[in-house]
């Protein structure tokens, strides 16, 4: 048997963008169409690892000459920014979607989860979607119900385990399908950033079991933004940018040079300003400018601890978009999240109307530890959909002498993202009388 699990060779994944579907007025046309589609596909049969390129001026390669090599038992994690590719990988791998050009090899019964609710039926049972993964997965009976008990507890959804998943919560829906992904025992395990969907202590426990799916020997394709868990989870690292390897080195490399990019491409003036045209958002929601100040106005994106933090968030409705909501996100370069905070409390009936807003976040003084963060954000409507994708956009630096002015080393920062100012009191209890 060989040691390889996957092999991907010049994979390239070409999508056709803004571009209206060609009307075909006669058979003539139908045919000539069919003729050409017909003639790629032999290309790709006869020279699966060349590039076959779609003339067309509305075309982006989401992947592109795309080739590594996994063994059985190695865990990697893909990393990179929005858009570089990570998720269309997987869709690859995972055989819901067919490369343009090249070709992947999987020898090994695949597991995926890529976005929540993965090949669920909504109208079946939680039971019955068990068991039509396992089928999927090419497992027995047997083998479903030998592991079935499991599933069903580390999920934590027994109360509800006949009731049809439609019913479901988000967090219900990505608990158990990440229960029956990694459980069925599948060779290869591919598991995208669904993961942010769950409560931190479900993530916890989804970390540690992929830690135990390694330690069986199986192999494991992790994609994420929390640098931390691709540092502790995986040995290697694969850093893809515009669709094409950057670096493919140990997990730590890979991360180093990850943050690298972010700190050449984040804006480090403490404003990002964008014309509407170009505006990031969707569904009448449009980004217009990013700024952090402190107490006289002014950008910046080094701070003291002394003094507050004012995040201020410009966007453009251009119609009515109720309830939506706006959130704020810090990290740490390595992917901690320090807190995440929402205007939601703030939003009155006329905040969803077409308009001009600002939504304001001020960290408090004496809250951010010493060191380098990334302001993210995102907005959308809860549970339904997002108007703003999440992403990284300024990064800034806390920047002082130990903590707050304590004495502790001033040369080091204090353990902790955060490092609060908390009050403190200390009372002389009545002296005890002691008999002699």
């Amino acid at each position: 048997m060989s040691d390889i699990a996957i092999r991907v060779e010049n994979l390239g994944k070409l999508y056709r963008i803004g571009a209206a579907q060609k009307r075909r007025d006669t058979l003539r046309d139908v045919i000539g169409d069919w003729r050409l589609e017909i003639g790629d596909w032999i290309k790709r049969i006869v020279h699966p690892t060349s590039n076959v390129q779609l003339p067309t001026a509305n075309s982006i390669w989401a992947l592109k000459d795309v080739s590594f090599q996994v063994q059985r038992g190695e865990v990697v994690g893909i990393i990179g920014r929005n858009g570089a590719g990570k998720s269309t990988l997987l869709k690859i791998l995972s055989r819901i979607t067919e490369p343009t050009a090249g070709r992947a090899e999987i020898h090994g019964r695949v597991g995926s989860l890529l976005e929540v609710g993965t090949g669920f039926h909504p109208e079946l049972t939680g039971r019955e979607n068990i068991y039509l993964n396992g089928a999927i997965l090419g497992m027995r009976r047997a083998e479903i119900e030998r592991k079935f008990d499991e599933i069903v507890a580390f999920a934590e959804i027994e109360k509800f385990l006949d009731t049809p998943v439609k019913h479901y919560s988000s967090g219900m829906y990505v608990r158990l399908a990440f229960a029956v992904a990694a459980h069925l025992e599948p060779e290869i395990l591919l598991v995208d950033e669904v993961l942010a969907v769950g409560d931190a202590a479900f993530q916890k426990k989804c970390l540690g079991k992929m830690g135990d799916v390694a330690k069986e020997g199986r192999t494991v394709l992790f994609v994420s933004h929390n640098m931390g868990a691709i540092r502790s989870l995986c040995e290697r690292g694969i850093l893809l940018s515009s669709g094409q390897i950057f670096a493919d080195k140990t997990a730590d490399g890979a991360v180093d040079d990850y943050l690298s990019t972010l700190s050449v491409d984040l804006t480090n003036s403490g404003e990002i300003v964008w014309n509407l045209d170009r505006a990031p958002g969707s569904g009448g929601f449009h980004l217009r400018k990013i700024r952090l100040a402190t107490v006289d106005g002014n950008a910046q994106c080094v701070f003291v601890p002394q003094l507050p933090i004012d995040v201020h968030i410009d966007y453009e409705l251009t119609k009515p978009v109720p309830g939506m909501r706006v959130v704020l996100q810090v990290q740490t370069l390595t992917g901690e999240i320090a807190f995440t905070s929402t205007d939601q409390s703030q939003r009155q009936v006329t905040h969803y109307l077409p308009g001009h807003y600002v939504s304001i976040c001020r960290i408090p003084p004496r809250l951010m530890n010493v060191g380098d963060y990334l302001i993210r954000i995102w907005a959308g409507i809860p549970g339904i959909r997002y108007l703003l994708e999440p992403s990284e956009f300024i990064r800034f630096s806390v920047i002082g002498a130990g903590s707050h002015g304590s004495t502790y080393v001033d040369s080091q920062k204090w353990p902790g993202v955060l490092c609060p100012d908390l009050e403190w009191r200390i009372v002389e209890e009545a002296k005890q009388k002691h008999a002699v």
